[in-house]
């Protein structure tokens, strides 16, 4: 190689370093302790994959989104969710998709995908919807009410709601970008733990009475 040439390839790489970046797997599930022994092993981070020569197109195809879900619940909203636990094609394709039902002044509770950002496309009715932003971004309020046709994005692990503010059902899409986002609902998640959190915790977190965390507790743990 001539000197040249040399220097035109390093002065190359230079350049392409720092646009170079690596990462490891994003993880798929709760969580995937380590092990060193690999008989005790029963999880992947994932799924194992079906051997290519048995795969049909059935393993591609889910049907019902077009039935609406039972919004006869506290919260009077149905979310049903399609990802690679009924669609086995969707493992490595880091997609999902829910179909989200709304009673009449129903909502989605606040709530965070721990990974995956949401799309939603409102198909009838009016929602209002909204994202609160990081501690590092002061907790910003971001909302917007969605008419049939409109699109609103929730960054990746951003606490979201939707509520129905209209007198009809209404009805929204979302496409999420994995294919198990998983999902936490904030008071289910809070005041639902099994075992409890202690009050007097919860109590100085929420700067609430703990007799009242106590009432929560008892809720939303029977509900769980």
């Amino acid at each position: 190689m001539r000197a040249s040439e040399f220097l035109i390839a390093i002065v190359t790489l230079a350049l392409a370093i720092p646009f170079g970046n690596a990462y490891d797997p994003s993880p798929l599930q709760d969580f995937c302790v380590a092990i060193n022994n690999l008989n005790n092993g029963v999880f992947v981070n994932g799924k194992f994959c079906k051997d290519p020569k048995q795969v049909k197109a059935e393993d591609f195809f889910y049907s019902g989104l077009n039935v609406a879900g039972d919004t006869n619940n506290d919260v009077k909203s149905n979310v049903t969710t399609v990802n690679v636990e009924n669609l086995p094609g969707l493992n490595t394709m880091g997609i999902s998709l829910v179909r989200i039902d709304y009673a009449p002044y129903g909502q989605n509770p606040p709530h965070t995908h721990p990974r995956g950002t949401e799309i939603l496309v409102l198909i009838e009715g009016t929602l209002y919807v909204g994202f609160v932003s990081s501690n590092q971004d002061n907790n910003r309020l971001f909302t917007k009410v969605l008419h049939p046709g409109d699109v609103f994005v929730f960054p990746i692990g951003m606490i979201h709601f939707q509520v129905n503010i209209g007198k009809t059902p209404a009805v929204a899409f979302a496409g999420l970008s994995s294919q198990n986002a998983g999902v936490i609902t904030i008071a289910n998640t809070v005041f639902g733990s099994k075992p409890p959190i202690n009050p007097e915790f919860l109590a100085q977190a929420f700067q609430l009475d703990a007799n009242i965390v106590k009432d929560l507790e008892a809720k939303f743990g029977s509900n769980n």
